[in-house]
């Protein structure tokens, strides 16, 4: 096999100001300080071995019809320690989700710019 491990996924966000309060508020995640300096924003998360990289550029499908639920959406899945305490920091924050359609112990909610996420119970 010549793929031996997964390492980040890219995430297009229109406004870092308004991405962050989701990315590191909301979903707890903190940015690597060893992200170069591009000539564009963005951060780098780190996930165990892995990274979410956000880059703060315009959307080629800003502005195209979403569904409701994200998991009819391309997403990121992501799991969670606590879902429950997820689901009240959403809630808080005003954040809207759809449970998991399939009875599994899991959220889907959008970014700020639209980008879905699935978030699942340990």
């Amino acid at each position: 096999m010549r793929i031996t491990a997964f390492h980040h996924a890219s995430i297009m966000v229109s406004d870092m100001a308004l991405a962050r309060p989701f990315y590191e508020g909301i979903l707890g995640l903190v940015p690597n300080p060893k992200r170069p300096n591009f000539d564009f924003d963005g951060a780098w998360y780190d996930i165990g071995e892995q990274q979410i990289h956000l880059l703060a550029l315009p959307s080629p499908e800003f502005g195209l019809p979403k569904p409701e639920h994200g998991g009819r959406d391309r997403h990121t899945a992501l799991r969670v320690a606590d879902l429950d305490a997820l689901k009240a920091d959403l809630e808080q924050a005003g954040i809207p989700y759809t449970l998991s359609r399939s009875g599994r112990p899991a959220l889907f909610c959008r970014d700020p710019d639209g980008n879905a996420f699935e978030l699942i119970g340990q």
